[in-house]
């Protein structure tokens, strides 16, 4: 370490105390002849007779241990029970009589600091059908209405503004061993509206050899209702609901809408929800034909579900 400077001994002059101290000379001169005090002086005596010569160099200023160090194992206690018994830091720090603040930033730097890292997260399970129409999955998505542009597009907020424009919802069906998709805006999600997008959809897929055999759908209520429950009844298709609090299991879908919101929807500053509607069959013909699929290895959804009907035609003959 380097002295400052305006350091009024250095190890040459330190060492010149001893040195003085050791031929006779009074520890009151040599304070006096260097400007320092007494007190000054015994230090660095007593640093020479303990430690030497190398005990007059510079030395760090920091502290051998910093004030309000812990060890480790206050740590791991702290996470310990932060991990078994689902503390807070208040309590924590009450149980082992530390500082909450300490506890929480031991906490923060352990990864500990929200209750959801406690929980370990499930397995990623993915799946994908072998058969088109094995599984269908339907899903719903609000988008509001808006007649002209908003501040998000002309930067001013000022008689920007859509006021009760309303919302119109984005009715989904993706096939699951394709990805083929068929979509509708409709002004609604009541059953009846629900049930008619579901009727066109099974007709759409059935027009490009598609037997619907399976749907999935979450337990919106449109999709619990008994007018839902007869259509699929009649048709004969099996209808298999999402567990409670659980996208995952209908990510397909989810993840489709996603890529329609961020490719479609709020791709170009459209000049009214009208103009966005106009513009959704032809994002849709560019999707299911050309749009490559990494899930697909980079095939589009025609492209897949054309080899997948080939090589049932090959397997039947």
């Amino acid at each position: 370490m380097n002295s400052h400077r305006n350091a009024r001994t250095t190890p040459f002059s330190r060492a010149l105390i001893v040195e003085r101290r050791l031929s006779g000379e009074s520890v009151e001169v040599i304070a006096a002849s260097l400007g320092i005090s007494v007190r000054t002086v015994y230090k660095w005596i007593s640093r020479h007779r303990e430690g030497g010569c190398a005990a007059l160099e510079d030395g760090a200023s920091a502290p051998a241990r910093p004030a309000g160090a812990y060890d480790n194992w206050w740590v791991e206690a702290a996470a310990q029970l932060r991990r078994d018994y689902r503390m807070t830091a208040s309590e924590i720090a009450e149980r082992l009589r530390l500082a909450r603040s300490t506890v929480a930033r031991w906490l923060k730097r352990l990864g500990l600091g929200r209750l959801g890292a406690l929980t370990p997260r499930a397995p990623v399970i993915r799946y994908q059908r072998e058969r088109p129409g094995e599984l269908i999955h339907l899903d719903i998505k609000k988008l509001g209405r808006f007649e002209k542009p908003g501040h998000r597009v002309t930067g001013q907020r000022k008689g920007n503004r859509n006021r009760g424009a309303g919302w119109e919802c984005v009715h989904v069906a993706i096939d699951d061993a394709t990805r083929l998709a068929y979509v509708e805006v409709l002004p609604d999600e009541k059953r009846a509206t629900t049930t008619g997008f579901m009727v066109r959809a099974l007709r759409w897929f059935k027009a490009r050899g598609i037997i619907v055999e399976r749907i999935m759908t979450d337990n919106g209520s449109p999709y619990v209702s008994r007018l839902f429950a007869k259509v699929l009844g009649w048709l004969k298709i099996r209808h298999i609901r999402t567990r409670p609090y659980t996208p995952r299991t209908n990510g397909k879908a989810e993840r489709f809408i996603q890529t329609l919101l961020r490719e479609w929807a709020y791709a170009i500053p459209y000049r009214s929800s009208d103009s966005r509607n106009l513009d959704l069959q032809r994002y849709l013909d560019w999707y299911n034909t050309a749009r490559p699929h990494y899930a697909l290895a980079k095939q589009s959804p025609a492209n897949r579900l054309n080899d997948l009907l080939n090589n049932v035609l090959r397997n039947d003959t």
